[in-house]
């Protein structure tokens, strides 16, 4: 299994899980122009995506869902709620994921896990080929005792370390909006995800990334500094970006 990103952060997010079977589409929240030329980034396309997998209803990672599947006759999975939240037309090939039930896709188990965000039901995953598991674990304002079980068996990571308190509470953002960023309901703190990452099995992951990382209301700089102690153990740790995500992490088996 090997993993990519097409970017990251709020202004639009879709990461790529490639198995021996197939292609995944994790969220697209880009124009059906700039997901092709990001696609062709990472030396893929359209062609190539067997289904795309939604966390939640969010434009950064769904406004590019709907019009990506019309064009290109892509299956999609979703749960009810997410489905339901918006007006998203004609999907030709919908899949709804009831109850957060594991589902497969060409030898691939797709685990989806329940959330804290303000959405109508959110949902992040654990991707396991047989070999490895992957987790994709943003969005989200606070860690459950579900949360943290889930991805306490990962191979490889990829963590929100969305805002820095201090930065979200000096920043741009209307009383309201820091209030929801900052709050259960919304997106990590630095402190949080070093928190959780204090008490997951580090040493298990080969890859870690750092990801969903705010333009306004955190740093590069200060999120490591508050990161680096506690990602040591991990074989490989990197940050992605919003404009270029990160390129393909592959999963040695060990």
């Amino acid at each position: 299994m090997r993993f990519a990103s097409l970017g990251s952060g709020s202004r639009g997010n879709g990461t790529l899980v490639e198995w021996q079977n197939g292609l995944l589409l994790v969220d697209c929240g880009f124009t059906i122009k700039s997901t092709e030329q990001r696609l062709a980034r990472l030396g893929k396309t359209a062609a190539d995506i067997s289904a795309i997998v939604v966390t939640h209803e969010h434009g950064d990672h769904l406004k590019g869902v709907a019009p990506f599947a019309r064009k290109h006759s892509t299956p999609v999975y979703m749960t009810p709620g997410t489905f339901k939240s918006k007006e998203l037309g004609r999907i030709p090939s919908l899949h709804l994921i009831e109850g957060y039930q594991t589902f497969e896709l060409e030898g691939l188990k797709v685990h989806p896990i329940a959330v804290p965000h303000d959405a109508r039901e959110p949902a992040q995953f654990v991707f396991d080929d047989g070999t490895h598991k992957l987790g994709i674990l943003t969005d989200l304002g606070s860690i459950t005792p579900h949360v943290e079980a889930s991805f306490d068996v990962c191979d490889a990571l990829v963590l929100e370390a969305n805002h820095d308190p201090a930065m979200l509470a000096s920043g741009p953002y209307p009383p309201s909006l820091k209030q929801r960023v900052g709050g259960l309901w919304g997106h990590l703190s630095n402190q949080q995800t070093a928190g959780l990452l204090q008490r997951l099995n580090v040493a298990q992951l080969q890859h870690l990334v750092v990801a969903h990382i705010s333009q306004k209301n955190n740093s590069l700089e200060i999120a490591k500094s508050v990161l680096d102690g506690v990602t040591a153990e991990a074989g490989n740790v990197i940050y992605a970006c919003q404009e270029e995500g990160f390129d393909w992490l592959e999963l040695a088996e060990i």
